[in-house]
């Protein structure tokens, strides 16, 4: 997939686990990891937005193109 989820290095930024991220988000552990680990297809613009909202940055810090060359 050409999008790269940082999620895991902004919540390192951040000193927050994923147990209380995903609380504070109101999801669960799982698919927050799905999502820390870049195996999701999809996120919904409302995950998104509080994700933004408790990490206190931008989509942009979380999500990165990076073209179809790089394998995973």
């Amino acid at each position: 997939m050409a999008i790269i989820v940082n999620l895991d290095v902004m919540m390192a930024k951040r000193k927050i686990s994923l147990t209380d991220l995903a609380e504070r988000v109101g999801i669960t552990n799982a698919n927050l990891s799905i999502l820390k680990n870049n195996k999701a297809k999809a996120i919904r613009f409302t995950t998104l937005e509080a994700i933004c909202k408790e990490l206190d940055c931008q989509p942009g810090d979380l999500l990165e193109y990076v073209g179809d060359e790089v394998k995973f």
